[in-house]
């Protein structure tokens, strides 16, 4: 067959969405490289990506369906057919339906896959199913997201493209060069033009080691942070009184009611950071000509972090950062995009309004919910036993034997060992699907490159199959993915036509930046939350609080499956300050167990200055098989909410460290 050089695009779940060039030879992918022609890739992956060929034809890759043949979470499995498994799921659901009622039946497919069709068909399958309704993101994504349109309303951020042209990036939450690694070329092209770059995170991320000054807050406090540079920023005069004036909704009433009590002296005992140094920061953002804010998700993973989110958006338009180019901010760009989602979800098939389940609080779902409870459970490109927060619930829940589930995935992932039947996904290299960024201003059609391995299927194809099973005669069950990309783009800019074939497309966006940001917010009144910016601490619940963070090679279980990824990872860790490691008699290297009263997980200890005193760092969430003891990581974190977006509150978490 010879070789094919391939224009793709990453599917995963990463701000960067990169534009891939994909070598195939004889029906596997031999190699894979960054796109030169897409201005953002630059040429250049991932060191995950740069393994994709790994991650296709892994040995570990599941090849057949499966069906249980010992306990709960065994992982003894029989191979069945296609036929034998569709059949089953379709006569199980009916019978569920039947005899409970359809809200007994939960289904969701989330990120392992961001293609738009894979992941939105799922829920017209539900949909059509008079299902509970799945609530995906809330472990993610909904408190900041939230946080910032409570400030910004709808505008998405910056092109982060114009931040070459930046004199001042702070990376706020946000280590890049691990979770959105093409924006560091950018950041470094501004550096060599004089630009400085900030860090304020907890603890010393790879980021932090590249910029020319890191501040290191304590977890939780940035809301703190940000209203104490706003305070010195309207003390010394540095703000844009005309920017403000036309821009902004309550400047008068935060600056009398909430912007006193955050002196940089009161703002040191909370934060743990110097009054000079804070000072020292909101100068330098104050006196900058086009100052740029990279915000992470990871900030607002706690009690407060919505609020957080809101607090930190506010800032571009106090300076008047907006509209310049290089300034203003980023968190994400998913409020751009104007596809035609509901044309593949089709909530109209709902008929009714049924219940709806938080993402966060699944495992309080399966073990709590009655009337009816939650007899059936699908789950496509997600891996909930590692992912959501408390654990033990969530075990408790899967390891059922009255509920029925069924998972698709690529590997046997921990969420897998507990399922009645499992379905063999493709990866996305083996389907077609269009994608767009949520940390840039593209989009790309991604094409099937090789034929699916063994007997895996795309999900798609798994809601055509049971939809038919089920006697569901609706259209969207029978497109083809040429009619699905035509359907999404109906009412945007786009057109099918012009994004088959067509390599990376940029979406045109205005970057004038919110016509208002919200100081005071009317709709955070309406929603029962405080309309002004304002920090309260989180009581301590325990010696040390725990910050969970991405593995630079293992983000999460979705390169579990390749195995020079893990070893370049290498074994779990917990990053402990000095000061904590010889109070608890530990050193580097020893096992160790972090503990609360959820749970407990065995891991490596790496005693370093690079965490601070009073706090615990985990880089990465691997699958249980992976810790010493114990585990995963979640095991320690509560499902209670944020009081923004029902957002998870992993952060919120307090352990103790003990060795083995």
């Amino acid at each position: 067959m010879g070789q094919e050089l391939i224009r793709t695009v990453c599917p995963h779940d990463c701000p960067d969405q990169c534009s891939v060039l994909a070598t195939v030879e004889d029906g596997r992918v031999v190699k894979v490289a960054g796109d030169p022609a897409h201005p953002f890739t630059g040429g250049f992956l991932c060191g995950k990506v740069n393994r994709y060929p790994e991650r296709v034809h892994s040995p570990e890759r599941l090849m057949m369906p499966l069906k249980r043949v010992g306990p709960k979470g065994a992982g003894r499995f029989a191979p069945i057919s296609w036929d034998e498994a569709l059949d089953e799921i379709a006569t199980r659901w009916s019978e569920l339906q039947a005899e409970f009622g359809p809200e007994a039946l939960l289904g969701y497919a989330y990120s392992g896959t961001m293609g738009l069709i894979n992941r939105n068909t799922v829920k017209a399958l539900f949909h059509a199913l008079g299902a509970s309704q799945f609530l995906a993101g809330t472990v993610c994504d909904s408190a900041c997201e939230v946080g910032w349109e409570y400030a910004c309303g709808p505008t998405p951020g910056t092109d982060p493209e114009s931040v070459e042209d930046s004199d001042l990036i702070i990376c706020w939450g946000a280590n890049v060069v691990t979770t959105n690694v093409h924006i560091v070329p950018f950041i470094d092209r501004a550096k060599a033009r004089g630009a400085q770059l900030i860090v304020i995170d907890p603890y010393r991320t790879r980021t932090a080691q590249r910029a020319d000054w890191h501040l290191a807050p304590r977890i939780g406090t940035d809301t703190a942070l940000a209203l104490c540079m706003m305070h010195v920023l309207v003390r010394d005069g540095l703000y844009d009184q005309e920017f403000v004036g036309n821009r902004t909704v309550g400047f008068e009433r935060l600056r009398d009611e909430v912007l006193p009590s955050y002196t940089p002296e009161r703002v040191a005992e909370m934060t743990g950071i110097a009054a000079a140094d804070v000072e020292r920061l909101a100068h330098a953002y104050g006196k900058a000509k086009a100052p740029f804010i990279r915000l992470g998700m990871g900030m607002a993973r706690n009690a407060g972090g919505g609020m957080a989110t809101r607090t930190v958006a506010c800032l571009p338009a106090l300076v008047g950062a907006w509209g310049k180019r290089g300034g203003g901010a980023l968190q994400d760009t998913a409020a751009a995009w104007n596809w035609n989602y509901n044309a593949l979800r089709r909530p109209d098939l709902l008929g009714r309004p049924t219940r709806e389940i938080n993402h966060s609080q699944l495992g309080r779902a399966l073990i709590e919910l009655n009337d009816p409870p939650i007899k059936a459970l699908f789950v496509a490109a997600n891996n909930p036993a590692v992912t959501c927060p408390d654990q033990a619930r969530m075990v408790a829940g899967l390891s059922r034997e009255d509920l029925f589930t069924v998972v698709q995935d690529i590997f046997l992932s921990d969420t897998a060992l507990f399922a009645d039947i499992v379905l063999p996904a493709c990866t996305p290299f083996e389907s077609e699907d269009l994608f767009r960024s949520y940390g840039t201003y593209y989009t790309q059609h991604g094409p099937q490159l090789i034929e699916p391995l063994g007997e895996s299927r795309p999900n798609v194809w798994v809601v055509q199959q049971l939809a038919a099973r089920l006697g569901l005669e609706d259209p969207v069950f029978r497109h083809s993915t040429a009619e699905y990309i035509d359907l999404l783009t109906q009412g945007t800019t786009f057109t099918a036509e012009g994004l088959v074939g067509a390599g990376p497309v940029k979406l045109a966006v205005d970057q004038s930046g919110p016509a208002v940001t919200y100081l005071y917010s009317e709709a955070m009144e309406r929603d029962g939350l405080p309309p002004l910016p304002d920090w309260a601490p989180e009581a301590a619940e325990g010696p040390l609080r725990l910050l969970t963070a991405p593995g630079h090679s293992q983000h999460h279980t979705a390169f579990a499956g390749v195995a020079s990824l893990q070893r370049i990872e290498g074994e779990p860790r917990c990053l402990l300050h000095p000061a904590d490691a010889e109070a608890r008699g530990i050193s580097n290297g020893d096992q160790v167990i972090i503990y609360n009263e959820r749970g407990e997980v065995g891991l490596h200890a790496a005693v370093t200055d690079a965490t601070q005193p009073g706090q615990v760092v985990v880089e990465g969430h691997r699958g249980r098989s992976r810790y010493l003891s114990g585990g995963p990581v979640n095991v320690l974190t509560s499902d209670r909410l944020g009081a923004m977006g029902a957002g998870a509150t992993f952060q919120s978490t307090w352990v103790d460290v003990r060795r083995m």
